[in-house]
């Protein structure tokens, strides 16, 4: 990806967001639609490990930052499910495909689809450092200092006021981190804990980011973003992860997510 121009890169420090359209061609996206499919279809995951994906703080806690399922996914290809789609024994109330909510979270390393993708040359940009409540990445991927984690989100499918497109408070990115989700010390109980609590947001402040499929945005760490439910018969599919600038950066060993010596954290570029 050619570095951002003086208009763009001013707009991303400005408002914590930039919409970059037609990133991905329409080849590259069926190709990652493709592949999950495969995925999903190939997928075995025990009873006892079909975890719902939530961004509810107590939910978080009790059905993601207390199992070893998500808490070791760092380096593995692992799924988490909608809300609802399991009944009290833990079988499929829905098919396997519809009850996806995210895959991680290591697709990027792991599958060679999305690997390319990944590291394509279009990536490498240098110069700047279901519902998905408001929240800031950097909540669960901390730096010291911060302003050093940037989020890509890609759009494989479009992305609109119907099917959950994303939304953000823009400027809300210069105004700190107000909770942490830290791991616990092996032993001590809960995996995952949080330090600081998620203000109220006025839901006026938010502004949607509609965008067409092969669209990618860019997220500052700390920008406040969420995402409303999908109230169409459409998906939403999206292919994201982060990168942080390397020199100069301290990742907190407090984050739930650590490289491991199978997996480190591999450069973007050099």
């Amino acid at each position: 990806m050619a570095c951002l121009n003086a208009a763009q890169l001013q707009k991303f420090q400005e408002d914590g967001f930039l919409v970059l359209e037609g990133f991905l061609s329409a080849d590259e996206c069926v190709a990652m639609q493709q592949r999950i499919g495969e995925i999903v279809a190939e997928m075995d995951v025990p009873l006892h490990c079909r975890t719902e994906f939530s961004t509810q703080e107590e939910e978080q806690l009790r059905a993601q930052g207390s199992t070893d399922y998500f808490l070791s996914s760092g380096d593995k290809i692992r799924f988490f499910f909608e809300k609802g789609v399991f009944d009290k024994k833990g079988n499929f109330l829905v098919p396997p495909e519809k009850a996806i909510n995210k895959i991680g979270h290591a697709l990027h390393a792991h599958d060679p689809v999305f690997k390319c993708v990944t590291h394509s040359p279009k990536m490498q940009q240098p110069h700047f450092g279901g519902e998905v409540s408001s929240h800031q990445d950097a909540s669960f991927l901390y730096t010291e200092p911060l302003g050093r984690v940037l989020g890509l989100w890609m759009a494989l499918e479009d992305a609109t006021l119907e099917n959950g497109c994303l939304w953000f408070i823009p400027g809300s990115h210069t105004s700190g981190v107000a909770r942490r989700m830290v791991r616990a010390p092996a032993g001590s109980g809960p995996g995952t804990s949080f330090l600081g609590s998620e203000p109220a947001r006025d839901n006026s402040l938010f502004v949607p980011t509609p965008v067409q499929r092969g669209a990618l945005v860019l997220i500052h760490g700390e920008v406040v973003h969420k995402s409303e439910p999908n109230l169409s018969d459409r998906s939403r599919q999206a292919y994201t992860f982060h990168l942080m600038e390397a020199s100069g950066t301290i990742w907190s060993p407090e984050n739930w997510l650590q490289p491991t010596p199978e997996l480190p954290f591999p450069p973007l570029y050099t």
